[in-house]
């Protein structure tokens, strides 16, 4: 997934004289909140469920009430149809949230675990425990629901959290920063707006978790940062989901979801299907049908579509403009600079080698492959980066079962695109190069909580069998295990 556009390369000498002075400043405002979160954390006040749910129902209340400048964000940035906005970024903040308050007090209790008789008499625990202080840096595809979702999960398990929306989505990062300051005080969640400097500075702070979604490159650099002081990260990366067509799918059905998957948000989607593999026997009449539905959907002129977004920037757009002579173009290619507008296009004649194959494509550009044999095309896909997504259009459950078995990555969808995301009881998250660790529901809970192991015993008895002196008892012992 492209994130920010940071890669903190080196600064020269005279750009670190230019920047000294803000840099400075930066960095003392930041060790200044981390400090103060920190210091808040030890109050135990967030350990109060009580807590934790008001502040989330203030949460839930602001977002309603700044419904309006969200959709008027979103359109700035990306000129996102109300629709989208609230399909894609507020309804899942929404239901996020419900989750939280319906679930944290259950969640947040100590759960006894099975005992073992090696233990007996004992009784286990499990005692989950806000990490701390987290970090969560958000991206720019979805700035609203991919910055607030993480941070909902950070606050529902008791921690303190700062915030980092990506600059790119100037305008939703600034209305998360209005919301948060609404609502929380900032000992206890802020925002930490700006670029390079400020993510710079705070990577350089120790936090007890750090959240990042955004692509691989920067994610090694979070990673790395991380590892400084050990502290535990959660990775939402990307990567090239391959869409397999079988000879047996349904193509109406299936060139439908492709296209809305595809060119949901202009392509700009992390689990978008990046490439088509159809089968030999369909192929042509898949393209024709994908071609029929970016009509049906966007209209003959999809620059005059009001359902249909812009590239973010114009470094995306000329990243993406480049891909365009990597096949035949079957549907769109049109493109306005002025406007950072791609038509959605379909890419025919592409191969392995061809340059829109090289990385993730995140924008509304669908090269086709072909395909004969379904194993040998497994067992291509087998030695590529493991992607966050990957997607299997047939109707054989044997053919199904081979896909889900036989290829790794983060989540999938048999017949459709997208919409495992939808669900909170699955996890979302990638593996590998596409990320690590998973969240969505109680497993937002539980990426942002540390569950301690604890066993209870009482004084009435004490065996003798494993306090030394040892001599004569090994066989006692054997009879023992094999006894349990």
């Amino acid at each position: 997934m492209f994130q920010q556009d940071f890669f903190f390369s080196t600064l020269n000498h005279k750009n670190m004289e230019t920047l000294q002075e803000p840099l400075l400043e930066t960095a003392n405002h930041i060790v200044e909140i981390v400090a103060r979160q920190k210091a808040f954390f030890k109050t135990y006040k967030t350990l109060d469920i009580s807590f934790r749910l008001q502040k989330l129902k203030d949460l839930q209340k602001a977002i309603l009430r700044h419904e309006e400048a969200i959709f008027q964000a979103l359109e700035k940035d990306f000129r996102k149809s109300t629709f989208e906005t609230f399909a894609t970024e507020i309804a899942l903040i929404l239901d996020e949230i419900k989750i939280m308050l319906e679930n944290v007090k259950l969640w947040a209790k100590p759960q006894a675990v099975r005992g073992s008789w090696l233990l007996f008499p004992s009784a286990s625990y499990l005692y989950p425990e806000p990490y701390g202080t987290v970090l969560v840096i958000g991206a720019w595809n979805y700035p609203l629901q991919l910055t607030l979702l993480p941070a909902i999960g950070a606050i529902a398990a008791g921690n303190t959290v700062i915030i980092k929306p990506s600059e790119l989505s100037a305008n939703t990062s600034a209305i998360i920063k209005t919301i948060v300051a609404e609502v929380f005080d900032p000992a206890h969640v802020c925002v930490i707006e700006g670029g390079v400097n400020e993510t710079q500075a705070l990577l350089k702070e120790r936090f007890d978790k750090i959240f990042f979604t955004g692509s691989t490159a920067v994610g090694k650099i979070v990673a790395k940062a991380a590892a400084e002081y050990l502290t535990p990260v959660t990775l939402e990366l990307g990567g090239k989901s391959p869409c397999i067509v079988d000879e047996d799918a349904d193509l109406e059905v299936t060139a439908r979801r492709i296209v809305w998957g595809k060119f949901v948000n202009a392509g700009q989607t992390c689990v978008a299907p990046d490439y088509v593999l159809a089968h030999r026997k369909i192929r042509s009449m898949l393209i024709l049908k994908m071609s029929k539905y970016i009509t049906e959907f966007y209209g003959e002129n999809p620059q005059n579509s009001p359902d249909y977004p812009r590239i973010i920037n114009q470094r995306h757009f000329e990243r993406l403009k480049k891909y365009l002579s990597s096949g035949k173009i079957v549907k769109g290619g049109q493109i306005d600079e002025q406007e950072r507008f791609i038509a959605p296009t379909i890419l025919d004649d592409v191969t392995w080698e061809s340059e829109v194959m090289q990385e993730e494509i995140f924008g509304p550009i669908l090269p086709v492959i072909e395909f004969s044999d379904l194993e040998k095309l497994i067992e291509e896909l087998q030695y590529k980066e493991k992607p966050l997504a990957c997607y299997y259009f047939g109707k054989t459950e044997n053919k199904q079962e081979y896909v889900l078995e036989h290829l790794a990555f983060g989540g999938a969808c048999i017949n459709d695109t997208v919409m495992h995301t939808a669900n909170p009881n699955l996890p979302f998250g990638g593996v590998g190069n596409s990320g690590q660790g998973g969240y969505h529901g109680k497993f937002s809970f539980d990426t942002f909580t540390h569950y301690k192991s604890v066993v209870k015993k009482p004084f009435w008895l004490d065996v003798p069998l494993r306090y030394p002196p040892y001599k004569g008892k090994l066989n006692l012992l054997r009879s023992v295990i094999k006894w349990i």
